[in-house]
């Protein structure tokens, strides 16, 4: 959303080399200061993107340190830009890491705000109420609501990140956290002390502001509605980890719904009643007979609705037919609504009734809409799915296209939009990712990685195995994978592109290696990569989310290992609509989509090996179409400059060299 234009000059791009060259302000900030040119040139593009109020797409190879690139400009701009991330955890490193260091590179203190979504700040209204309220509380919680209430009184920003201890699925925290769903805003006792409220009073005043994804299209999604947005005002905006943009896009301009969220409302609803059970038993117990009691057979209604969509399974599936599932299912769906309706009409109807009704009534409200949209709604332009994972059943309504909406909601109302991230060019060109964001005209710039991959980093394409796409392909994945551990004494990620190959080669592999073995889903993510990077000669196997955003420098990290092309399932339910509606226009969907998503798909996986000058390793890539097919080229095009081989000789001649060109030795002195 723009705001009004700075009146500050930007400084000439002179001020950014002399910043980043040789004895500038960074050198000085930095002990072990590395002069990059494509640093202040991607932080000249920046610039001048600001100064002109044009759009840019940049491509900064790893190693660029396009953080500062960016964010130095920012600063210098005078005008107020938001800066959003792909992760809490990059807002993390922004703020603890980066932001610091410019500081002292500018020579004085910047004020900055991370942003995060509600559910990540402490209420102190919530945790005031438990706090009266202790008989609510099971035992194991006690101890753990005494930490946070007196934690509570410490903090300046009530961000859960602070309490090192919570895990990370915490039914206390759900009790306790900001959601907006039972929010009364600034009709709330606390309004005056809230984290929220302080927050956002500082990002109004803020040099940097940082936010991530999912909240930036939050954002956008509720002031599409013409309501009051949860960002502050904004002239720009950087998106970084900008290849992840489609998918969230998709996320928030779309409508959901689950069994869990009908859940936690009934659930929700039943401790509201015992609260004002606590202060008035007459108006309880009307609560109770009128509003309390349609919500929980709504839930239950609701239970049964979504466990006949969970009926096919695990997984994504598209639903084709939704007159049909009601009407096989018309009980239920009947009663879901009805029980809704029911429970907002007893709300409406109590007098007098508490503050604290208001947001469970917007709730009730919203989840009738939301049901009426899923399963009776208008569906153009819109692919309908449902998931299974775990206990929760999800209905999803996805836009197939993200790119008018995004032309006309970010780039048409946001006079600078820079996007940028290593991965957003295929054979350098910007095509793919313009088309699928809608992004208008403006700059490109691809940034060259500074590192020499070609004395760092060995491509292996091994001959002769079997099409991944067979039977025998697994069998013989695991021989190759076994001989190319053998040369690199473990130090591996081995990344599938299912969980069911994964699985199928940990089973086969890890009763066989000498080195110790981890596998995603054991522990959570961030615990898996600590073990992994204390234990020596350690092999992960992962899936997708260890394909971006995870960062291990040095020998223990040596060898990436990617058994198949990372096509996305075609049988994906959004997918599978976007190929249909390209094919509809006579287009190529797997020359202009599904290509191009794998391309950067394997960049981002590769991307995880060389993370510093003196990282040094193999990539093995056990998919033989990347030389076979004509569209292999197209993947080879787009990788850095590898040295190449088809023999495993020379993989295990790669490792066994201590010195000489290109060796560990050798990069670490030139570091």
């Amino acid at each position: 959303m723009p705001g009004n234009p700075s009146a500050a000059a930007p400084r000439p791009p002179a001020t950014l080399r002399a910043f980043f060259g040789r004895g500038g302000g960074l050198a000085k900030a930095l002990g072990n200061f590395e002069y990059r040119s494509g640093q202040w040139e991607m932080a000249e593009a920046v610039e001048r993107a600001l100064a002109e109020r044009r759009h840019l797409l940049v491509e900064a190879g790893t190693g660029t340190g396009k953080t500062l690139a960016y964010l130095a400009p920012v600063l210098a701009s005078g005008r107020r830009v938001l800066i959003s991330t792909g992760t809490k955890n990059l807002q993390d490193q922004l703020m603890h890491k980066d932001i610091p260091l410019l500081a002292r590179a500018v020579g004085r203190e910047l004020k900055a705000v991370c942003l995060k979504g509600r559910n990540n700040y402490a209420c102190r209204a919530k945790i005031s109420d438990l706090e009266r309220q202790p008989a609510l509380l099971g035992l194991a919680d006690l101890d753990r609501y005494r930490h946070i209430r007196a934690w509570a009184e410490e903090t300046a920003t009530g961000d859960r990140a602070e309490l090192e201890d919570l895990p990370e699925v915490s039914p206390l925290w759900e009790r306790l956290n900001a959601r907006r769903d039972a929010c009364t805003g600034s009709k709330c006792r606390c309004f005056d002390d809230c984290f929220l409220t302080a927050m956002r009073q500082r990002a109004m005043e803020a040099d940097l502001v940082v936010a991530n994804h999912h909240l930036f299209f939050a954002d956008l999604a509720i002031k599409s509605r013409d309501l009051p947005g949860v960002l502050p005002p904004y002239e720009a905006v950087v998106l970084d980890e900008a290849h992840e943009l489609e998918d969230i896009a998709g996320q928030y301009f779309g409508v959901g719904l689950s069994n869990l969220q009908l859940q936690d409302l009934a659930a929700d609803g039943a401790a509201l009643a015992k609260f004002v059970a606590a202060g008035n038993g007459e108006v309880a117990n009307t609560a109770g007979q009128g509003w309390l009691l349609p919500l929980q057979h709504a839930a239950e209604a609701g239970g049964q609705l979504f466990a006949a969509l969970a009926a096919e399974g695990e997984g994504r599936a598209p639903l084709r037919d939704r007159a049909a599932f009601v009407t096989a299912h018309r009980s239920a769906f009947d009663r879901l609504r009805g029980g809704l309706a029911a429970a907002e009409a007893g709300m409406e109807a109590l007098r007098p009734a508490p503050e604290e009704l208001e947001p469970l009534l917007r709730r009730v409200r919203d989840t009738a809409a939301r049901v009426e949209y899923l399963f009776t709604g208008e569906a153009e332009g819109v692919v309908f799915w449902h998931e299974r994972r775990g206990r929760g059943v999800y209905l999803q309504a996805t836009p197939i296209a993200v790119a008018a909406l995004l032309e006309e909601r970010l780039f048409a109302a946001t006079d600078t939009v820079i996007l940028t991230s290593a991965t957003l060019a295929i054979e350098g060109r910007f095509d793919y990712v313009r088309q699928r964001l809608g992004v208008p005209h403006g700059g490109e710039r691809v940034v060259v990685s500074p590192f020499d991959y070609e004395q760092q980093t060995l491509l292996y394409l091994p001959e002769d195995l079997p099409d991944p796409r067979t039977p025998e392909f697994a069998a013989a994945a695991a021989e190759e994978i076994a001989a190319i551990l053998q040369c690199s004494q473990g130090r591996a990620f081995v990344l599938s592109t299912s969980y069911e190959q994964m699985r199928e080669l940990h089973r086969r592999l890890a009763p066989r290696l000498p080195f110790p073995t981890l596998l995603q889903g054991e522990a959570p993510r961030h615990i898996l990569l600590e073990r992994f990077r204390q234990t020596p000669g350690a092999v992960l196997f992962a899936t997708s989310s260890f394909w971006q955003g995870v960062d291990v420098q040095g020998e223990q990290l040596s060898c990436v290992i990617v058994d198949k092309l990372p096509f996305a399932a075609p049988n994906d339910p959004v997918l599978e609509a976007r190929i249909r509606a390209m094919q509809a226009e006579g287009r190529n969907a797997f020359m202009e989509l599904q290509l191009p998503q794998a391309v950067l798909a394997l960049k981002q996986g590769f991307g995880r090996l060389i993370r510093s000058r003196s990282d040094r390793g193999v990539l093995a890539l056990l998919d033989g179409r990347v030389l076979r097919q004509r569209y292999g080229s197209v993947f080879l095009q787009s990788l850095p400059p590898y040295r190449r081989t088809r023999q495993l000789s020379e993989v295990k001649a790669f490792f066994a060299a201590e010195t000489g060109p290109g060796s560990r030795a050798e990069n670490e002195a030139r570091a």
